[in-house]
Formats: C-alpha cells, sequence, structure tokens
C-alpha cells in the first residue's frame, strides 16, 4: 500500500506562490503540479463554483502521462486556497458534547436540543490562516474567581481542536433550502481545520451567546482541498441510529482517520497525542449543509463549514486537550494547555484495503507570546 497523502487517485487542489503570484495547483506524491492557464485565479472560488472537478482531473491525469514539469512540494511556499466569505463552526460530535457537557452538567451533559438540530455558531473569516502561520497567544478578559471582578491578559488555558471543514461548491439562492440527500452535490471537498480555543475566555463569555472572542483569534486551515470524488470509495454509514427530523434524513459519513500530533520547543520530534474517525461524528455533512440553509440562509462558493471538534467513544480518540489533559509528553513534560513555542500538527487519511491511500496533508500551528 502507498504511503503518500498524494496519489493520483487524490489530486487535491490548492495555491501555491509563484514568484509573487497565486497559482492554482494540484498536489501528485511529493510535487505539485502547477495549474496556472487551466484554472481561474487567483483563488479556487470560480471553480468550485463551477462543477467541473471530474473532467479537470481526467485532463490532469492525461499531462501526467505525457511526463509534466513538476515542482518539489518542499520548494513550494502553499497559500490560502480560497477567499473564504462565511464561516460556520459546528458542534457535530456527541462524544466531545458529552465529555465537556459532564464538566459542567454532570447529571445532564447534553441540552435538550443536542440531538435535534446541529449546534453551531457564525465564526470570523478574516482570522482563518493556512498551516504554517504562527498562531499568537490571545489576550482576553477571564474570571477565575466568581467572588472577584474579571481581569484581563494572555489567555492560560489555549487549546486546540481537531476538525474537519466542508468548503462549499455551488451554492443556493436566497431564502431557497439545500435538500438533505442533495447536499453533498454543494460540497467541493474537505480541508483539515484547527479551531484555537482559549477555555478561560471562552467560561467568561459563552453565555448567553455563544462563543466569542476566545475563537476568533485565529483559526489554521490546511493547504490543499481534497475532492469528494476523490473520497467516494469512503463513503461509511453515519453510526448514529437516534431519530431525525425529515428535512435532516441522512445516513452519509466518511471513513477519514484524524490525527493530533504535538512538537513542544524542548522536543526534536513530534509525538501523536489521539487519534479518531470523521465516521464516528453525530451529524453528517449533509445534514449541516441542509440544517445551515433550512431557513433560507444562502451559501456561496467558498463558504467553510467546519465540523466541530472530532471525538470518539474512546478518551484516545479525543481531539482537543479540553477533553484528553493532563498528558505527560516523552521527555517528561506535562501538558493541560499549550504553551508558548508548542506545534501542533493535524493529520487525516482514509485507508481500506485494495484502495489507495487518500491524504489530506498537515495542517500546522506554533504557539507565540501574547502581545
Amino acid at each position: 500500500m502507498n504511503t503518500t497523502d498524494f496519489p493520483i487517485e487524490n489530486l487535491p487542489f490548492g495555491v501555491f506562490d509563484a514568484d509573487g503570484e497565486p497559482h492554482v495547483c494540484t498536489a501528485i506524491e511529493d510535487n505539485i503540479l502547477d495549474l496556472h492557464g487551466w484554472l481561474p485565479e487567483p483563488a479556487l472560488n470560480a471553480f468550485m463554483a463551477s462543477g467541473d472537478v471530474v473532467e479537470t482531473k481526467q485532463r490532469i491525469r492525461k499531462l501526467l502521462d505525457t511526463n509534466a514539469e513538476l515542482i518539489p512540494m518542499r520548494d513550494a511556499t502553499m497559500l490560502m486556497p480560497v477567499r473564504i466569505g462565511d464561516y460556520t463552526d459546528f458542534y457535530a460530535s456527541i462524544h466531545h458534547a458529552t465529555r465537556v457537557g459532564a464538566k459542567f452538567r454532570p447529571d445532564n451533559p447534553l441540552l435538550p436540543n443536542y440531538k435535534w438540530i446541529p449546534i453551531g455558531y457564525h465564526g470570523r473569516a478574516s482570522s482563518i490562516v493556512v498551516s504554517g502561520t504562527p498562531v499568537k497567544r490571545p489576550n482576553g478578559q477571564t474570571r477565575d474567581d466568581a467572588n472577584a471582578p474579571p481581569t484581563f491578559g494572555p489567555s492560560k488555558r489555549l487549546d486546540y481542536e481537531l476538525e474537519l471543514g466542508a468548503f462549499i461548491g455551488r451554492g443556493n439562492a436566497l431564502g431557497t433550502p439545500i435538500a438533505a440527500n442533495e447536499a453533498l452535490d454543494h460540497v467541493f471537498g474537505f480541508c483539515l481545520v484547527n479551531d484555537w480555543s482559549a477555555r478561560d475566555i471562552q467560561a467568561w463569555e459563552y453565555q448567553p451567546l455563544g462563543p466569542f472572542l476566545a475563537k476568533n483569534f485565529a483559526t489554521s486551515i490546511s493547504p490543499w482541498i481534497v475532492t469528494l470524488d476523490a473520497l467516494e470509495p469512503y463513503r461509511v454509514q453515519s453510526q448514529r441510529e437516534d431519530p431525525v427530523l425529515p428535512h435532516l434524513a441522512d445516513d452519509v459519513a466518511f471513513d477519514i482517520t484524524v490525527e493530533v500530533w504535538l512538537r513542544s520547543a524542548k522536543m526534536n520530534e513530534p509525538v501523536r497525542l489521539s487519534r479518531g474517525n470523521f465516521r464516528d461524528m453525530y451529524w453528517t455533512v449533509a445534514q449541516l449543509v441542509a440544517h445551515h440553509t433550512s431557513n433560507g440562509c444562502n451559501l456561496q462558493p467558498g463558504d467553510l463549514l467546519a465540523s466541530g471538534t472530532i471525538s470518539g467513544p474512546a478518551k484516545e480518540s479525543a481531539g482537543c486537550l479540553l477533553e484528553l489533559s493532563p498528558i505527560e509528553l516523552p521527555n517528561g513534560e506535562t501538558r493541560n494547555f499549550l504553551e508558548d513555542g508548542d506545534e501542533v500538527i493535524l493529520r487525516a487519511y482514509c485507508e481500506r484495503d485494495g484502495l489507495p491511500r487518500i491524504g489530506f496533508g498537515e495542517c500546522r500551528g506554533v504557539i507565540t507570546p501574547a502581545l
């Protein structure tokens, strides 16, 4: 079985810096193929809306058969692949929601609406950054002592959240919902998402209107978008057994292994903190799209819908430190939350006997000190 994330069966799309100009490209093994002149630039939005993915990949494979000139991936600087107009983050893992809820409501961790509607919030598109961009520790208002006023300063409980993001390809008109059984036709592909979270800021601000400054200081995404046609062989049935309202009826999940790795400033090599699977999510991607548009909300090409933390039933499959901590690293360090100099690395891939390994590359971010 191949070990590359990018066999010819994958061919994800991205954008790289070609001597100061953004060029659309694809990845093949450890190289990239410049698609300048083939696809609209400087971002993928127009191509995403066109629906020409399969035909374009057929042309790319024919070009690769002619010994096309490739660029070593190590020599390329990847850029944001999409102009992201809007960003929504969901809360689609029941295992994550239950573990987090139990910290505050041990007898009733899930709120009454959780099993009926996909919970989400509108994030900040302007602070989404591409993998490799340093993440500055946010300042914010926190309150540890209920009998004292809040204080302002650097977050002391900075966390990562392992997620996958769905990029919208073809949008919908305002006032026209997308049916669940047609929702995946509106999804161009997936990327890795790290929804950095300041847990102490979040604890103070999230009631009554939910996340705000605890989330919008930075969100990292991987530079490659893996399209749905490449993931088609890894479709599986959703493991959800609870009833759902008719407009959210869908059972299509994807067998995608997801991992979190961490390297502290004192470590030479990263260590894996967790491994989970996207198939364990309670809400499917189609249900997220259908719910988002059920009131007539219009999605547009390049909009990003993130899954929320991907956590499985076992603790070692948890997708954030809030669920995992405390953690002891191989060099003797311990972590409850992230420290300055820590690098978080997200990875994802699909594997199945008789099929190629399809990967997403990496989503990296190093924590730097607050101002």
